[in-house]
């Protein structure tokens, strides 16, 4: 790559300063220009804003790992093809991101800087244009129909949906997923099920308070309506042809990718699992005629649950499950995977060591650097304090 990334850092590092007015200029110098972009993007703009500076953010961290660099701009667009980004926008996007730049360096933009932007936005359009264009890329998106739709909970319904073509996942993978009710609005949902013969798809959607997306599907989406999806991700899958002993542990909506993991185990039947099932409450099993179900189809299954009685707190619950995993003794020789709240898998992943489990026998999809999912209110936040941005895929974990 032929820019100079010492040059981009120290640049951005002056624009940092104010990252949220940056991003408003860019949007706003963008749509200003080219209004015919202003389809392609959220009508709330205020994650979208976080998207970029997020993106720069690890584009700028990332200038010293070439190949990662490159992957990582690979899989960014492939991902962005769902967005119907195509190569003709590049150029406009990369105008409105200089001149965002400039504006916002004051009396430290140079000739020398411009040059290094220019010619590092060269390079990263033009990897991620390769990534979208790559001749076995997946399609960018499906149209799946709602067949069928389960209130499970107060908070939380179960969507059966059947996409218009065939779609290739396996067990323990999620999918991304937008609905014209939130236009543009794209978050990430565990595959519930292993591949079916029908082709259907199962996702367990928990409202989020003040989730764009959530809200809508828990409240409003009926059977009928079709929603648009991602390709399937992850790498949380079974050990092919493993016969070690399986441990499994869900915590709240994470039974989802538990409970797919659990149905391809249960097709040979001759590997002994265990499952444990946390919960907030009893009352927050939602799925308890599913498991019972894998329990009679599969013999040597063996479930736990671990939900306090109301009224109790999240700190109670956490802690029945550990004492649960604890009084059961070493978990050495077990694959082991672990699906649930951000804080689940480090938290138990340092019991599970303890208790005689090998690391590379763990297996979970990524754990944000944080759980702060505030936007940043301070000029150093966004390096010290990395948020988690959930409806941005983490390609850089090569999910794709």
């Amino acid at each position: 790559m032929s820019f100079d990334p010492a040059v981009i850092r120290a640049s951005f590092a002056i624009v940092e300063l104010r990252a949220d007015h940056a991003a408003k200029y860019f949007y706003t110098h963008l749509f200003a220009h080219n209004p015919e972009l202003r389809q392609l993007f959220p009508a709330d703009l205020a994650e979208q804003r976080d998207r970029l500076f997020a993106s720069l953010t690890e584009l700028v961290l990332r200038t010293d790992d070439l190949d990662g660099l490159t992957g990582y701009l690979r899989a960014l667009g492939r991902d962005h093809r769902k967005f119907q980004a195509q190569p003709e926008h590049y150029p406009a996007i990369g105008a409105s991101l200089i001149a965002a730049l400039r504006q916002f360096s004051g009396h430290s933009w140079t000739p020398e800087i411009e040059k290094a932007w220019t010619e590092a936005y060269t390079v990263i359009s033009q990897v991620m244009i390769e990534g979208a264009t790559e001749p076995a890329a997946a399609p960018a998106w499906w149209e799946a129909e709602v067949v069928h739709r389960r209130r499970a909970a107060p908070d939380v319904v179960v969507l059966t949906l059947a996409p218009d073509h065939p779609y290739p996942h396996r067990a323990g993978q999620y999918l991304s997923l937008c609905s014209p009710r939130r236009p543009q609005v794209w978050r990430p949902y565990s595959i519930a099920n292993s591949p079916r013969l029908d082709g259907t798809l199962e996702l367990h959607v928990r409202r989020v308070t003040g989730g764009l997306l959530s809200t809508a599907l828990v409240n409003d989406v009926a059977p009928g309506e079709r929603l648009r999806l991602g390709p399937a991700v992850g790498h949380a899958q079974l050990v092919p042809y493993s016969t070690r002993p399986l441990l499994a542990v869900a915590g709240g909506t994470g039974w989802a990718q538990i409970k797919a993991l659990v149905e391809e185990s249960a097709r040979t039947g001759c590997r002994p699992t265990t499952l444990f099932l946390a919960a907030r409450s009893e009352r927050d099993l939602y799925d308890l005629a599913e498991v019972e179900r894998l329990a009679g189809c599969h013999r040597l299954l063996e479930v736990v649950l671990a939900a306090p009685a109301e009224g109790t707190d999240r700190a109670t619950a956490a802690q029945l499950l550990r004492i649960g995993l604890a009084r059961r003794g070493s978990w050495a020789g077990h694959d082991i995977h672990l699906s649930g709240p951000p804080d689940l898998a480090p938290a138990l992943t340092d019991l599970l060591l303890a208790l005689g489990a090998e690391p590379e026998l763990i297996r979970h999809d990524p754990v944000p650097v944080t759980l702060n999912r505030a936007r940043p209110t301070s000029c150093s936040e966004w390096f010290l304090d990395k948020r988690d941005i959930a409806w941005i895929n983490r390609t850089d974990h090569g999910q794709y």
